[in-house]
């Protein structure tokens, strides 16, 4: 009889400690799981998801069901083994300590680590199904929680916090729905995961660093010559150029070429006749974010602006093809193909001109050149060297060496740029 009644108090415990474990792997699972797969399991009409959300918007019961039956187990567990060594040991000193060490050993082997890795393991699969059980068991339990959390929510709003604050884990930030895209893996193609990516940064980008810098405009002035007039219209690249009067930075309009085509092919364009075509100039500051000027674009139906700084000086030119090239990557153009084309040669080498963005630079040739400060190479080496260079001058910046090729009125014309190395090295300028 003896040993039948030590069998059934082994028994008893093995369930005390599987029912430990299950609570166990129940708070893992739960807390562990993915809200936004849930809802999304909700809407396809899984009921278990369902059940799943409804527990994880009231965390604080959630939690205290489980640890009420997690605790009341492990207590029970405990003085079971207590009571079984000491009928098998007949009250020997070391026999409590030996049930201790015992009790310990399988709680963390049965009730603790085993089902917390199996919950953290498939989380989202576990929560659709444990949440069946721990809803009657919550509303079984209920007054004993209502009880607890009496001196539970004291506590919390001692230490300042808030409870419901859990439940607008929903409203992610864009870095972490950046984060989610860029560890999408196959579920997302690459392409696709790049737009993403790119609309992410929209909102830290600013017109300012996708111009087109102002060296590289292409305008004609209205003070040249007839003749050299209708050869720019006639050969332009662009569907719309800037029409200036003696100086870049006296900006008279905007020229649609279509509208002046046949008239330069045939010799009739006049300056007047260009004149009154030219559609006024939209300035719009530096810093004006990329979002909003897509934005602005959209609603005022513009596709080009001239980017100015803080005292009117003209900096550059965006267009719509711009903002939109920073979200899918470059496409063709009217533009010379070799304008874009930046690769390096079979020396890891790559000759660049200087007046080329950073942000391009970074994107084509897969460097890390710092975005917080000049926009262009040009800039960046000026900055970095506080002077002028004269050609055959080499620096290194955020480990990519450079040596100056060509410069042309005080600023560098052409840099021709090494391939980093691999592995990490220390910035150092020659």
């Amino acid at each position: 009889m003896e040993s039948s009644s030590l069998g059934t108090n082994f028994a008893i415990l093995a369930v005390l400690l599987f029912m430990s474990g299950f609570f166990s792997m129940a708070e893992t699972a739960m807390m562990a799981s993915n809200r936004h797969r849930l809802r999304i399991a909700a809407k396809q009409g899984n009921r278990g998801a369902r059940l799943a959300i409804l527990l994880l918007s009231k965390t604080d019961k959630l939690l205290g069901v489980i640890l009420l039956g997690n605790t009341l187990l492990n207590a029970a567990s405990a003085t079971l083994t207590g009571y079984i060594v000491l009928r098998i040991f007949e009250g020997e000193r070391w026999a409590l300590e030996a049930g201790t060490l015992f009790v310990t050993f399988c709680q963390l082997v049965f009730s603790e680590i085993t089902p917390k890795v199996i919950g953290a393991t498939h989380p989202d699969w576990l929560a659709q199904r444990i949440s069946f059980v721990l809803v009657p068991m919550q509303r079984i339990a209920y007054p004993a929680v209502w009880f607890v959390n009496l001196f539970v929510q004291p506590i919390l709003k001692l230490l300042r916090l808030d409870t419901r604050a859990g439940e607008g884990e929903a409203a992610m930030s864009p870095d972490e729905l950046r984060a989610i895209v860029l560890e999408s893996g196959h579920f997302i193609p690459e392409q696709h995961r790049a737009i993403l990516v790119n609309l992410f940064d929209l909102e830290a980008i600013t017109v300012e660093d996708i111009m087109t810098p102002r060296g590289e405009i292409e305008a004609v002035d209205l003070q040249a010559p007839i003749d050299e007039l209708r050869a720019q219209v006639t050969t332009g690249f662009h569907s719309r150029i800037l029409v200036y009067d003696g100086e870049l930075g006296n900006i008279l309009g905007v020229l649609q070429l279509r509208r002046l085509i046949d008239a330069a092919f045939d010799g009739q364009l006049t300056h007047d006749e260009l004149r009154e075509v030219l559609v006024a100039p939209y300035f719009i500051p530096a810093s004006t974010p990329v979002y909003d000027q897509l934005k602005f674009f959209r609603d005022n139906r513009q596709r080009l602006g001239l980017v100015v700084d803080e005292y009117g000086e003209l900096l550059g030119l965006v267009t719509l093809d711009d903002i939109i090239e920073e979200l899918i990557g470059k496409f063709t153009t009217g533009a010379p193909e070799d304008h874009h084309a930046v690769r390096w040669d079979e020396e890891g080498k790559a000759m660049v001109d200087g007046a080329r963005t950073l942000r391009s630079l970074n994107r084509e040739l897969g460097l890390e050149l710092p975005l917080d400060g000049p926009k262009t190479l040009n800039g960046l080496i000026l900055e970095h060297l506080e002077d002028i260079p004269e050609a055959g001058v080499s620096v290194r910046i955020a480990r990519v060496a450079m040596e100056i090729v060509q410069t042309q009125d005080r600023r560098i014309k052409v840099v021709k740029v090494q391939r980093p190395p691999l592995t990490n090295t220390n910035d150092i300028a020659h």
